[in-house]
């Protein structure tokens, strides 16, 4: 089994409180998305993922402060972003205070994507001038 498997499995059993929370309101399918929790994405685990979205959540807490996780987390992001996923940090204290609108908030971006598909290809050399 892979490392980085064994270790979101260790952290679903000891997701911090801020977490629990969220993933309570989470799981429940919101904007009719599906999420996983201390989900690996290469090397990485992200909080939550919404697989249909390439959404990463991410809920900070008083740790992502220190010199160390903010170098971790600048490149964990930077590996993210480079492969497609889009990231989404969320205070803890902010899920302490109102789990629900933070949930509501991430279903929104669910619903309407930041980056909407294209409506087909770009125009040929000339068509775009009339």
């Amino acid at each position: 089994m892979k490392p980085e498997v064994t270790k979101a499995r260790k952290l679903r059993r000891e997701m911090t409180y801020p977490e629990v929370l969220l993933w309570q309101r989470l799981r429940r399918k919101t904007a009719g998305a599906r999420f996983r929790k201390q989900h690996p994405i290469g090397p990485y685990i992200v909080d939550f993922y919404c697989a249909a979205a390439r959404l990463a959540i991410e809920v900070d807490g008083e740790i992502h402060a220190q010199p160390d996780a903010i170098s971790h987390d600048e490149t964990r992001e930077r590996f993210l972003v480079e492969n497609g996923h889009k990231v989404v940090h969320v205070n803890g204290a902010d899920v302490l205070k109102d789990a629900d609108g933070v949930a509501a908030s991430i279903g929104a971006l669910v619903a309407r994507p930041l980056h909407q598909p294209s409506a087909g290809p770009p125009p040929r050399s000339g068509e775009d001038q009339v």
